[in-house]
Order: structure tokens, then sequence, then C-alpha cells
């Protein structure tokens, strides 16, 4: 069998690259041609469930690519995903008759509190049952990409090594995008369900309490 390189690609260890690509992708808000419904968790939970069938199979499909050409296709997989995900929320978003509310600090919590939640305490805290979202400055949205991007990275390397077992590792590659888009699912409908605002004052203003990861 094909042993995997004891030298990792940049393309996989550098995560710079990754939070990059992290601070372009969230710069932009997807459009939703999706209508307000009269039931919007019943039309969230149907949107999910469609991109989670196309997050795996997008996964999937580009983790066929056997040893060293599977390398090169992380990176490029990830940000498929992201992209299916970014629309998912942005027509969850509009399901609940919000999509307007959704600013980039809404996409960034959506999109990756499940992959490194403690990164958002300087992003979002919870004042009674309401989430409040601190209008950040750039720097701050730089340190949340930072954090996001090496946990994102540490995963894309197990990813990368699966890559060496063709058919094994594209079933499971496409199982976890389909998980992952999931999470991000269960984030908006928890979001969107719930009264939720920004507030640029948000950092003087006592008596809050940072958000702690769900269980």
């Amino acid at each position: 069998m094909t042993q995997p390189p004891s030298q990792l690609p940049a393309v996989i260890t550098d995560h710079s690259r990754v939070t990059q690509a992290i601070l372009d992708f969230v710069s932009q808000i997807p459009d939703s041609k999706v209508p307000g419904a009269s039931d919007p968790e019943k039309a969230a939970r149907r949107l999910a469930a469609r991109a989670q069938q196309r997050a795996a199979l997008t996964a999937g499909s580009l983790a066929l690519p056997p040893g060293p050409l599977g390398w090169l296709t992380v990176l490029p997989e990830v940000i498929a995903i992201w992209k299916i995900q970014a629309q998912m929320v942005s027509d969850i978003a509009a399901a609940y008759g919000q999509h307007q509310e959704l600013g980039r600090e809404q996409m960034l919590w959506c999109l990756f509190r499940h992959t490194a939640a403690q990164a958002f305490r300087d992003l979002v805290v919870r004042v009674g049952d309401r989430l409040l979202f601190r209008r950040v400055t750039y720097s701050v949205i730089e340190r949340i990409a930072k954090t996001v991007g090496i946990k994102v990275t540490q995963r894309a390397v197990g990813s990368g090594i699966s890559r060496w077992l063709p058919v094994v590792g594209a079933m499971g590659v496409g199982g976890y995008a389909y998980y992952d888009t999931g999470q991000v699912a269960r984030t908006a409908i928890a979001m969107f369900s719930q009264p939720f605002a920004t507030d640029t004052t948000l950092a003087d203003a006592p008596g809050t309490e940072t958000t702690t990861p769900a269980g």
C-alpha cells in the first residue's frame, strides 16, 4: 500500500491560508431567493437536509483522487463546503424573514461556532434569553478567523491522510461534511428562532454573560 508522505504539503499545514480564506469568505453574504415561511423551522430543516446532501456529495467527490492528487483537493473541498453552508444559512435566515439581519458576525457565528466556540467570546454575549453580537473591529474578526483556521487545518490534516484510501476516505469525508453542515444548520436555526441583535455599545454594557458552548 502507498504510504502517506512524512512531510505534509504547505497547503495542508499552513493555517494562515485557511485563515485568509475565512476572512475573504465571510466578507460577503449570499443573496437568497427563499420566501418567508409560515412554518420557518420546518422550512429550515428542509433546507438543511438538502444542503447536507449536497455537502456530502461535493466533499466525497473531491476526496476521490488518491495519493498526492488528493492533497490538492483539501482546501478547495473546505471552501466548497463553506459555500454550500453559507447559502444554507442565508436561506434559513430568509425563511425566518430575517435575511436583512444577517451580517458578517452572524455568518461567522453560524459557520464556525461548533468548530471553536471559545473563539467567539469577544463577539457574542448572552443577556437573558437574547444573543447580542458586538460590531467588532477587523482585528477581532481576524483573531477569530485565526483560531478557527487552526482548528480547520488540524481537521484537514486527517482529511488529507484519508485520501490515501480513496473509496473509504471519500465516504468518511462525505459523512463528515454531512454532519458538519448539520451542525451549522443547528446553530442557524437556534439563532434565528430566538431574539438576537447587533449592539455597537455592547462592550460597555453591564451584567452581560459570555455565551458558553452548547452541549
